[in-house]
């Protein structure tokens, strides 16, 4: 067996025992929405592992192109929940959106499996088109150009001229090819697997839509009030999303890397269908909760045979016929995302708040509006893994530490492993804080988690200083890297997740969660923007010049950790101020009083 399979077991089996100790002392419908999130997120993460690669090895894209419809992907699937949260709080409740949703991703991970013949690149020089050979995918891609039947390295020299390594002098084809004498073209891109492939996105779009934000609000309907084990419940089920996105990471890695993009896929929406059983079998667990509010108005008629309740669904059917058209528009994504998304969710939330709430009411959405700002530069910078890290991984990183080698897919295990390991530890001290009043306010956390995404990008900076002449940086660094933003991520979003549902008036407590996926929306629009200043000129999908690239890549992550570091600094000042916004008796005082 590999070492990097057997890690996986290890860590899987020493981790998952102390788990499901501590899963012992929490409702019973906690677990059964563990695993069911688990498998989501095994069907999210290793989808989203290879999509950068598949955009610029399968479909020729280029990187501003391919990390632009990467951020528009990403941004809808945050942005969605606000319909669904919507949906599940007014009328079919969070159960049933939980179930439909499930159903639109098994369909849409299925449906990224269906890969068509990859594009091909073709230089044209002289009026003599040349075309390149490929073989193997992401970091074992190679690529050769064809030159009177015999295939040639290729890169760029000193000047960025295209050089093809090898070429005799005096042939057909130069040994150097000035900027602007030659011309790249793609061939063979199918428009109907384009189509398809557009298709699989919107349905997985509304899938998570429905599901992602209506779960998380399952978690915290299990506890009530003043109940000391919901943070500690928070990062439990936190743990259960990343052993799914864990074993997506290693398996749909290895396989997209080894058998085709189609059993990397593939095996994302199975692990989706076993996520809906999960979800299915385990209904009498949840008692009760996530039920609609009134079952009785959504099984009223609205034409002829259709009530409400199915009207929604064939709504969400059409809908992702919208979603198929908007995902491959950039600009238009950015326009209604913070142009018209953003500003009707706050003017419902101030509404709300003049016409039905209280004086604390409006502390805590305060607050709780702060924590989403603050949680859009995190996301911002620890986003870039799906992107500019993971293909950093691909192009600037030697991938292996001694002997155990592992793919570019596969370093998007390194956060959710660390996870696996320090989740059990973050939510017993957590608790143990707890107990004696010494737990840090969220503010302070947020804090303390910008500044350790921020330190991450700057261990990245100081390895690209030890490159070798391949100008590619040791393994080491990434895995530092990763920890640095996985102990971050720990402080701030089980937090941030535990606090929304604990902010929120009862009547808006589905939709402010959702407005927590839409500040993970905003951040990856800008986490795109930040992506693209990191583009590289690539052919037949393969940098043409890493020495370049690992230069760009340090500027842009220079920049970015020194941006961390600032924003953590100026939340650990404000915090003391902050945290009074919370209107919170202490967690011994909680113990003692009844809850507000």
């Amino acid at each position: 067996m590999d070492i990097v399979w057997l890690a996986g077991i290890v860590i899987t089996v020493a981790t998952g025992i102390p788990v499901l100790w501590q899963l012992r002392r929490h409702p019973r419908g906690l677990l059964i929405l563990f695993f069911a999130e688990m498998w989501e997120r095994f069907s999210y993460y290793g989808m989203r592992g290879l999509l950068i690669f598949y955009l610029t090895q399968q479909f020729l894209f280029d990187d501003t192109f391919s990390q632009g419809q990467y951020g528009a992907y990403t941004s809808l699937v945050y942005l969605m929940p606000l319909i669904g949260g919507y949906l599940a709080d007014r009328f079919i409740g969070t159960r049933k959106a939980i179930a439909f949703g499930a159903m639109l991703l098994v369909a849409g991970h299925f449906t990224m499996a269906i890969e068509g013949e990859p594009a091909t690149q073709v230089l044209t020089y002289g009026g003599q088109s040349y075309d390149f050979k490929v073989t193997g995918r992401m970091e074992e891609r190679a690529a050769q150009i064809i030159v009177d039947g015999k295939g040639y390295d290729f890169g760029a020299n000193a000047d960025g001229d295209f050089q093809i390594k090898g070429a005799p002098e005096g042939g057909v084809l130069p040994a150097v090819l000035q900027k602007g004498s030659y011309v790249l073209s793609v061939k063979g891109r199918d428009p109907f697997y384009v189509n398809v492939f557009y298709l699989a996105l919107a349905l997985i779009i509304m899938g998570v839509g429905f599901l992602k934000a209506n779960i998380s609000t399952i978690v915290g309907q299990l506890y009530g009030q003043g109940d000391p084990r919901r943070d500690p419940g928070f990062t439990l089920y936190y743990y259960g999303i990343n052993l799914g996105a864990f074993w997506a990471s290693l398996a749909c890695g290895w396989l997209g890397t080894n058998l085709g993009w189609y059993a990397g896929f593939g095996a994302a929406g199975l692990g989706m269908a076993l996520g809906f059983v999960v979800f299915g079998i385990g209904k009498p667990l949840l008692e009760g909760k996530g039920e609609p509010s009134d079952p009785e108005l959504i099984k009223k008629p609205f034409i002829g045979p259709i009530n409400i309740e199915w009207l929604i669904y064939i709504c969400g059917l059409a809908g992702v016929a919208v979603v198929y058209l908007l995902v491959q528009r950039q600009p238009l994504v950015q326009f209604l995302l913070f142009y018209v998304a953003s500003p009707i969710v706050f003017i419902y939330f101030f509404y709300y708040l003049i016409t039905k709430g209280t004086w604390i009411e409006a502390a805590r959405m305060l607050l709780a509006l702060i924590l989403i700002g603050a949680s859009v530069l995190f996301f911002t910078l620890f986003e870039q893994a799906g992107s500019s890290l993971n293909q950093f991984a691909e192009r600037n990183t030697i991938l292996s530490l001694g002997s155990v080698g592992i793919t570019a897919a596969q370093t998007q295990s390194f956060n959710s492993g660390f996870i696996l390991l320090l989740a059990p530890l973050f939510s017993a001290v957590w608790a143990y804080l707890g107990r004696f009043d010494l737990d840090p306010n969220p503010a302070l956390k947020f804090g303390l988690a910008m500044l350790q995404v921020g330190a991450g990008f700057l261990v990245l900076v100081w390895g690209a200083s030890f490159a070798d002449a391949s100008f590619k940086v040791p393994l080491i660094f990434l895995v530092l890297a990763y920890l640095l933003h996985t102990t971050g991520e720990l402080f701030l979003s089980p937090v941030g997740l535990s606090q929304m549902t604990k902010l929120s008036p009862p009547a808006l407590v589905s939709t402010v969660m959702a407005t927590w996926f839409l500040a993970s929306s905003w951040a990856q629009q800008l986490g795109a923007m930040v992506a693209q200043m990191t583009a590289a000129e690539t052919v037949a999908g393969q940098v043409l010049d890493p020495e370049k690239a690992l230069h760009t890549y340090v500027g842009v992550f220079q920049s970015l950790g020194y941006f961390g570091l600032a924003v953590g600094g100026v939340l650990i000042v404000l915090s003391p101020i902050l945290r009074y916004l919370a209107f919170e008796v202490s967690t011994k005082a909680a113990r003692t009083q009844p809850a507000e």
